[in-house]
Parts: C-alpha cells; structure tokens; sequence
C-alpha cells in the first residue's frame, strides 16, 4: 500500500477587536514557514512550529509510513485582526500548495479559530472552506483549535473533526495534535464521523476560565464523561471574549464516529449543564491600590511569601500591547523593593539598553514610540543589569519544548524594581524569559506578569495558587467586560445582558 500523503498547514491567531491589526512582519517575528522550511523545522528538537502541528508530525511518524506534505505554518502572538491581504496572501499558498502536491489523503490543520481580518470575520471559516473546495468532499480535514476559539458553523461544516484543547493553561498541544493524527489514521481506515455543534450566547471572563479547578474544569470534566465507544471528541471552547465578533460565544462540538442523533443530544446536555451554571463564571481582582500595600510588605519582610501579580488587562496573549505602566508607577512610587516586571514590550528601550551596554545608567522612557492611548509614557533613572539576545527555549508550560524569539531584551534596575524589557511582542508566561536575564525566582519577593493565565504553567514551581493575585489596572485586555466598547459581539448575549436566558 502507497504510504498516504498527509498536508500540513498552521494558522495561529487570536484577533482582539481592539487591538492593532496584526502585520506580516509579527508572523514573520514568531512563525512564517513554508514549505521545505516548514518540513525542516518540525524535524528539530525545538521546532518554532505550533505545537499541535508537532504532535501530529511526531504521533503520525509513531505509526504506519506516511509522507508529509508541508505547506505553510503562519503563526503570532494575540494581536488586532489579520491584514486582509496577509490572510489573502496565507490562503492562496495554501490552495497552491495543495493543487501541486494533489493526489492527498489528507489534510492537517493546525488552527486557533479566533481570528478575524480587518475585512473577513471568519477568517478560519473561510481558510477550512478553501481547503475544502480544492480537495473535494472525500478526503478528510483534521484541524485542531485552541480552547478560546471563536467557532463558526462554517468551521464545523467545512472539517470531518475539529479538536480543542483541553487545558487552560494550554499544557495538552501536544496531546491534542496526537489525538488528530489518530482520527487522521482512523479516517484514512474508512471512519466517516458525524459532528454537532451548539453555540451559547455566553463570553465568560477570561480569569474564570482556568482548568484546574472551578466552573470551566467542571465542564471539562462532564463533557469527557461522554466518551465512548461512540463518542470520540468533545470540545468546549469557551471563546475568546475580546474578539469583538459575530462568532462571539461559548461553544460545544461533539464528534462521534457513526451516530448523529447521539452528537446532537450530547451537545444539547452539555450546553444546558455549561448554561446552568453560568453564575459562577466570574471574576474577582485586586484593585491597585491594595497590590502596591501587599507588594511592599512582601519587599520589607523576606520571611513573608513572595507574591505573583497578574497584569492581566495588558495580556500580550491575548492582543494587549505588553506595555502599560499602571503597575509599574505605581510600584515606583510607593518604593516598593524587591519586584521584577516584565516582559515590557520597548523596541526602542531594548535597543538604547543593547547601545549603552551593562553598567550604563541613563534615564528609561518607556512607550516614546506607542500611540495607544492606554499605553502613556513613564520614565525614571535606570541601570543597565544585563542584556540577552531574546532566543530562548521554553521548558515549563504552554512554551516547553519550543523556541520563542523574544529579540533584544535588557534587564533595567530602577529604585528597587528590576524590569525586563523585550523586543517582540510575548506574554511573560515561561520562567526561561527571566533567568536568561540573570534573575533567581527565588530570590524574588514580588514578581509582576503581563500575562492573564498561561503564567500559571510557568511559575507553578515558584509561586502556588493562593500566592497570585490578579490586579485591576486598565487595559485592551481587560477581563471586566462591562467596560469594552463592545461593535459586533451579538446581543443579548451573557453576561452583558445578565437577565437573558436561553436553551439549545
């Protein structure tokens, strides 16, 4: 038998509707590979390549022969809505790709699912449909989507299966991408699985959307009870709230091999257990003020526990600009000692660092080249404490056995704060970022992250639950969704209209 010929492809993005629109250059910063590129870099111990996509290559190359067919993995950050003509640019690579290398047995997708383009809505939608059309109503499409996809009906009617994470932190991609290869080679056996899908007019907030524990494990863990012989995959995105989209909204996909009717009644129980409990999707911050008083009991007790503080309304991860100052003013003002912050995102301070060298001192102005109105200027006198040229590779949480490129970074001491400043674009979620610079997390009495949650599978071995505290400061990617200046998100939808209800 001719081993089957399997196409890859990645489109990684989570579109915030208020953010800048993201660039070439930012994929082309995180993830652009195409072709031989591609190939060659998902053969590397630590490919930049998503995750999932390296899962499949490696549970595919477990298994019976098969031969790869690379097309192109286009991934960023969180950031504004795609460029139309970057998008327009990915598809038709891909619709190339996939004419030339035709006869497939396959395809493989390596989704987010909550993009948007500064023209197209669905661009994920859109991207399944294309591919669709040119490999024709036979040969299966596996995609997989990360947990805060935005999902349309035509994502679930255009892929035989569509796979979300499970973990928030995203800690299964891995496992995730291997559970596709094995529909994959299911399919290519003769499975023609059936798929329902129910969308929920729900965008819950994104700190009550951790895994571990509360309303989001629980519907985790109900949705899995309902596999089966019969059931193969259930998927419960919560959604990315800050999308700002038509497509807004919880969502449940169930996959079975054979039985419709048994996917539409499991979907169907599964909404109204989410929908029930709706009441406990919340969130509880820590206003400003009270940060400042902890941080600076933590800075002049070192028997106290050191603290974690979350900036989680400046989530890089989820299209902030990695850069407000809130926190940082505030620390400095109060003399707090003893803090680390970061990752800042300042091209140009990074680079005034690198020209002046270790040792220097000078005065640090932060955000002289943003314009975001959120993002306001703040400068003091700094020291210079170490430089980095940014490459590092992850080894604990969403970024471990990957590399990531954060460009020039410089460590800045400031009073008795320790900032690190960063090139790219990246939330502060992998322990790597800061001990490349230098630092001892032990060492650290307060530790303050641009991150909303994937710092957890990060700095779990320095700081446990009860020692992290989510601040409330403003920013693009607030977690307190009365405060958006909502444009599409459609109406009524929970909790804006908390007074709504709903069944499927």
């Amino acid at each position: 038998m001719t081993a089957p010929r399997i196409a890859l492809a990645a489109f990684m993005l989570e579109s915030n509707g208020h953010a800048p629109p993201a660039t070439r250059a930012e994929f082309e910063a995180a993830c652009w590979l195409e072709g031989s590129a591609l190939g060659a870099d998902l053969a590397r111990p630590v490919p930049r390549a998503p995750t999932a996509l390296t899962g499949f290559v490696r549970a595919m190359g477990s298994g019976r022969p098969w031969t790869p067919v690379p097309l192109v993995a286009a991934a960023a950050g969180a950031s504004g809505p795609i460029e139309q003509e970057v998008f327009d640019d990915l598809v038709m690579q891909v619709e190339h790709g996939l004419r030339a290398a035709m006869p497939l047995q396959g395809v493989f997708l390596s989704l987010h699912g909550a993009a948007t383009a500064t023209v197209e809505v669905d661009p994920d939608g859109v991207l399944l449909a294309r591919v669709r059309a040119v490999v024709g109503p036979d040969v299966p499409v596996i995609a997989t989507l990360d947990l805060h996809a935005n999902v349309s009906r035509a994502m679930v009617e255009h892929a035989d299966v569509l796979i979300a994470f499970v973990t928030n932190p995203h800690v299964d991609m891995m496992e995730r991408g291997a559970e596709a290869a094995a529909a994959m080679r299911a399919m290519l056996g003769g499975l023609r699985p059936r798929s329902a899908f129910v969308k929920l007019p729900m965008i819950p907030p994104a700190t009550s959307q951790n895994t571990d524990c509360g309303p989001y494990a629980d519907a985790i863990a109900h949705g899995r009870s309902f596999l089966d012989h019969e059931v193969m995959n259930v998927s419960i995105s919560s959604g990315f709230s800050l999308g700002d989209t038509p497509k807004n909204g919880l969502s449940v996909i169930v996959t079975t091999r054979t039985d419709q009717a048994r996917a539409q009644a499991v979907a169907e129980e599964i909404a109204r257990f989410v929908w029930s409990s709706r009441g406990r999707w919340v969130t509880k911050l820590l206003p400003l003020e009270d940060a400042v008083r902890r941080a600076r009991a933590a800075g002049a007790d070192p028997r106290a526990p050191s603290l974690l503080f979350a900036d989680v309304a400046d989530n890089p991860g989820g299209g902030g600009r990695g850069n407000t100052v809130w926190i940082l003013e505030a620390f400095h003002a109060a003399g707090v000692e003893g803090a680390v912050l970061g990752v800042f995102n300042d091209p140009e301070l990074a680079a005034e660092a690198h020209l002046l060298g270790v040792g220097a001192r000078f005065v640090a102005r932060f955000n002289r080249a943003e314009t975001h109105p959120l993002s306001h200027g703040f400068a003091a006198g700094a020291v210079v404490e170490a430089l980095h040229d940014g490459r590092i590779a992850g080894r604990r949480g969403i970024y471990a056995g990957r590399e990531v490129d954060l460009g020039p970074m410089a460590l800045l001491r400031i009073g008795g704060l320790r900032v690190a400043v960063a090139t790219q674009r990246r939330q502060l979620c992998e322990p790597a970022m800061l001990e490349a610079l230098g630092l001892d997390l032990a060492a650290v009495r307060s530790l303050v992250v641009k991150s909303r949650g994937h710092f957890r599978a990060g700095f779990d071995e320095v700081f446990s639950p009860d020692r992290i505290l989510e601040v409330d400061v403003p920013g693009l990617t607030t977690v307190v969704l009365q405060r958006v200046p909502w444009r599409q998100v459609p109406r009524p939808i929970w909790p804006l209209d908390p007074a709504m209800d709903w069944a499927p």
